[in-house]
């Protein structure tokens, strides 16, 4: 069943476009990862403003910092089992899906994606036909657990290729094709390592490991947001919550599905994230550390500039789903790196939640990193 998306992408270039140099252009996919719960649609105004910082820049060409061949596409989706339209209703025996699901299921979408272009023009859009190829590159962003899905997918792309280059040797071999390298990410408030240990995850934690409660704290859910109708919930969610319409809109959809599905999802999902995200796994490998160093050497000795970092960390000052001692250490074991991989502790007071009430705060800080990515390229 499919699920609900949201997309943003620049017009279709066509071979009657005199203004566009199809043998310079670059199609970028940033493919964004929601959080838990996973609706794409708490990140409405965060991916419009965006895109629309985006677009402007490119559309100034040459007044622009970024290059005008480079064209970004925007592309989010649910994560599974959030949304009634995107799986068969749960049952004992038709469990929500785990974390591992999430993280093959966003990366089978990402390896499926294609640029699509228009041929055959003869200039006034008459007998138009589609094309379709993979992105040239693209910027996997994640939020809280999806940044956490963000660096798994690259870590697997990576292994991926490695052992490509290993069957290369083979004789008869032929290079199988999975889509584009995943070597990039804007991570937002990343919950990556010992998500357990921090304030909220102690909580839900605890509430997994008491006997008949963790297995059980659905149906409680359910008991208590049965009464409630979907119209109810969203005038909780403006009037008392004080969420503005897109937040409250996506917590009445998610609170009130059917049968309390979405709560469930979101349970037993983050249930298994204390499970699973633990120590940290990323080895240098996944940063590029080793072959950007002699590249950055190589630059110096040439008097290029060093190349622009790959990897954006951002984390919350105050985040309730980190633990402040483990972001430290992460932080800590990454400071020689910091030119390719660069990571940012907030200096002011932004929530975990951004989504909610600090979308265009957040996009802009986004848009300045992706900046910096491709100013010289």
């Amino acid at each position: 069943m499919p699920l609900h998306t949201i997309s943003y992408h620049p017009k279709p270039i066509s071979n009657g476009d005199a203004t566009t140099d199809k043998t310079r252009s670059r199609d970028v996919l940033i493919y964004f990862i929601p959080g838990n719960p996973g609706l794409i649609d708490y990140y409405a105004p965060f991916l419009a403003h965006l895109w629309e910082l985006l677009d402007s820049a490119t559309a100034a060409g040459s007044s622009s910092s970024l290059p005008p061949s480079t064209r970004f596409h925007i592309y989010g989706q649910d994560l599974a089992g959030f949304s009634d339209d995107g799986h068969e209703p749960f049952t004992s025996k038709r469990k929500p899906f785990d974390l591992e699901h999430q993280i093959q299921l966003t990366l089978r979408t990402v390896e499926s994606m294609r640029v699509v272009e228009a041929r055959g023009s003869d200039g006034d859009g008459d007998d138009l036909q589609e094309s379709s190829r993979c992105y040239d590159e693209v910027i996997l962003m994640g939020h809280s657990v999806g940044s956490y899905i963000a660096l798994q997918l690259c870590h697997r792309s990576l292994s991926r290729l490695q052992q490509e280059r290993e069957r290369e040797r083979e004789p008869e071999h032929h290079i199988s094709g999975h889509g584009p390298k995943l070597d990039r990410g804007i991570l937002l408030f990343p919950t990556i390592v010992h998500i357990a240990r921090s304030p909220a995850g102690r909580r839900l934690d605890t509430l997994r490991r008491t006997p008949g409660l963790g297995a059980n704290a659905y149906r409680l859910a359910r008991l208590l947001l049965a009464p409630w109708p979907r119209g109810a919930l969203r005038w909780f969610a403006r009037a008392v919550m004080g969420f503005p319409a897109h937040a409250a809109e996506a917590t009445a959809r998610w609170l009130g599905s059917r049968g309390g599905d979405g709560v469930w999802q979101a349970l037993h999902m983050g249930m298994d994230e204390m499970q699973v995200i633990g120590d940290d796994v990323w080895d240098e490998e996944l940063w590029g550390i080793e072959r950007e160093a002699e590249a950055e050497a190589e630059a110096d000795q040439q008097g290029q500039q060093v190349p622009s970092p790959r990897f954006y960390f951002f984390f919350g000052k105050n985040d309730h789903w980190v633990a402040d001692h483990y972001r430290d250490m992460f932080i800590e074991k990454r400071q020689k790196q910091i030119e390719r991989t660069k990571l940012i502790v907030d200096e002011g007071d932004l929530p975990h939640a951004f989504c909610i009430r600090h979308s265009e705060t957040v996009a802009e800080k986004v848009y300045t990193w992706v900046q910096e990515m491709y100013i010289d390229s």
